[in-house]
């Protein structure tokens, strides 16, 4: 008996992800909001999801429509759900990126690729993991002002190292000092030594 109501219960579980539009850049706000009608009305919705690097949208993973469309009523800056069912897999790339963990460095060269200041090339100055945004002026800019982005909204175009790698070419040439000291090495060897060997026998004759 017990192992036919574990059956049951994995059968239940068969969820369905909806995409809801939101007011852009009001996506974290949408999704605590969400989360608050889920608890206080008690949906049968297992997830929200916001996807990295997507704007205007988030993702409400939930047993059906019903409990999705529940979940976002009345919900500020919720513009309702789409009406096609998203796979899975649609959006799962999105989902991975935060593995690549956003190797930003200060001083690197980035283009943004969203928001008012698309496609301009800007100098990182500061960046702030905990709150996963950057800090960054404008190359073209007659006047740098700095300006806060999220980590996804930019990618790096050029970083400035080769400065790093060409500190490093005297390291090598300090061991190449060393060779004369090697040099040296053979001259302790006393070769003349070896003719005494050869007087001895002349000596018992």
């Amino acid at each position: 008996m017990a192992e036919e109501e574990n059956n049951t219960e994995t059968e239940e579980i068969e969820t369905h992800i909806f995409a809801l539009r939101t007011t852009a850049n009001r996506e974290d706000q949408v999704m605590d909001f969400v989360t608050s009608n889920v608890k206080n009305k008690k949906l049968n919705v297992y997830s929200v999801i916001r996807a990295h690097g997507m704007r205007g949208y988030i993702f409400v993973e939930a047993e059906n429509r019903v409990e999705a469309e529940q979940a976002a009523f009345n919900v500020p800056y919720a513009r309702g759900i789409l009406p096609k069912e998203v796979d899975y897999s649609e959006i799962e790339h999105l989902l991975e990126q935060v593995k690549v963990e956003m190797n930003i460095q200060k001083n690197d060269i980035v283009e943004i690729i969203s928001g008012p200041f698309k496609r301009e090339k800007a100098k990182v100055t500061r960046i702030d993991k905990a709150k996963e945004e950057v800090v960054v002026e404008l190359l073209e800019a007659a006047v740098p002002i700095p300006i806060t982005v999220r980590m996804d909204a930019v990618k790096v175009i050029r970083r400035e190292s080769e400065e790093g790698e060409k500190e490093e070419e005297p390291e090598f040439r300090i061991p190449g000092a060393k060779k004369p000291e090697n040099k040296e090495e053979p001259a302790e060897e006393e070769e003349p030594e070896q003719p005494q060997e050869f007087k001895m026998p002349d000596a018992d004759k």
